[in-house]
């Protein structure tokens, strides 16, 4: 296992992280498909992920309502496993209850949210707390304001987002630069060798801010690891048959799987190890946090740490994905190519 900076903190991470939204959740309503793992196999699964090295462990308050936290929580007593061994993710933001005010990232939201997540986490703290999604309704600066008490008290070590647009987390950062108040050092997007759309603005953000990447959907759900077949309806139980969607192009990925297909038989692996092998491969990306509902599956992906593709194979991964020319990009590279690249920029 690889371990990569986490933004600009000196602390590090392992390149494949821990999700959990497989954890619990089996009585939430719609979670079934994702969830309702029971603790036992919780345990074996986080006990296996830790043994191979990952040190990222990702959830988040609304996974299976609460249950995902609990069940993760639970784990870390029951398996003794040392608190500062490992570096614990959750997320805000996202709608928990029927009251008006159990959503989005008011103090008054935040600050009870944080509260739960610690107690059903059975910690004392967590090393990132990210924004699950935008709050249209709540100052930047109020969101911010609380973090920064947050991390004052010792209950947050570090902050970050997930499912911003560009311009937004430029609001963010430029309001915490302004006044000194906590820096997001982690953005988690939605991205896959079939969906690459945050490379137009928020990859290049990243990199010139020196904010970290993880991504969620690496796997688009299955569809990259061969288990469905486009065009023909999902099968029961799956999550896309169930209504949890993740928008693809489905021509431009039948055409994507034909290439990982070949490179995935040239090399006897299985299609969900090429798919993460490629984003692990892209100097942007941070860590890939990837769930599992079996052990099977967790050795699959766990694997994925030790394919290398070669500089063939990602070019070849490369031309069949690439996104299709969108304006201003396109003028973009028109200047820059009439300009030499400053090294001191690169991080």
């Amino acid at each position: 296992m690889r371990y990569r900076e986490l933004g600009r903190t000196g602390l590090l991470v392992s390149e494949l992280c821990l999700g959990t939204n497989t954890f619990g959740g089996g009585g939430q309503p719609g979670w079934q498909p994702l969830g309702g793992l029971d603790q036992p196999t919780v345990n074996a699964l986080i006990a296996r992920a830790i043994e191979s090295g990952v040190n990222f462990i990702d959830t988040a308050n609304i996974y299976g309502a609460g249950e995902s936290e609990e069940a993760v929580g639970t784990a870390f007593k029951q398996l003794g496993i040392a608190r500062d061994r490992l570096v614990l993710l959750t997320k805000v933001g996202m709608k928990m209850g029927s009251e008006v005010n159990q959503v989005g990232l008011s103090r008054h939201h935040i600050m009870a949210s944080l509260d739960e997540s610690l107690r059903r986490l059975k910690v004392d703290y967590v090393d990132v707390y990210m924004i699950h999604q935008f709050d249209r309704l709540t100052p930047p600066e109020e969101t911010l304001e609380t973090l920064q008490d947050l991390v004052r008290v010792g209950k947050v070590r570090y902050t970050g987002c997930s499912n911003l647009a560009a311009w937004q987390v430029m609001k963010f950062l430029g309001i915490a630069d302004r006044y000194r108040l906590p820096r997001f050092q982690i953005m988690e997007l939605y991205y896959s060798i079939a969906a690459r759309d945050i490379e137009r603005e928020l990859v290049p953000l990243a990199l010139d801010q020196g904010v970290s990447v993880s991504v969620w959907g690496a796997l688009l759900g299955g569809v990259l690891t061969g288990k469905y077949t486009i065009g023909e309806p999902p099968p029961k139980g799956t999550r896309f048959e169930s209504g949890i969607w993740m928008p693809f192009d489905e021509t431009r990925t039948k055409r994507i799987l034909g290439g990982m297909s070949e490179i995935a038989q040239s090399l006897n692996v299985p299609l969900a190890q090429i798919a993460l092998a490629w984003v692990l491969a892209q100097p942007s990306i941070t860590s890939v946090p990837f769930g599992a509902r079996t052990m099977e599956q967790l050795e699959m992906n766990l694997a994925a740490a030790d394919l290398q593709l070669s500089s063939e194979h990602l070019a070849a991964l490369s031309l069949v994905s690439e996104l299709p020319a969108e304006y201003p990009g396109w003028k973009l590279l028109e200047a820059h190519a009439d300009r030499p690249l400053r090294q001191t920029h690169m991080p």
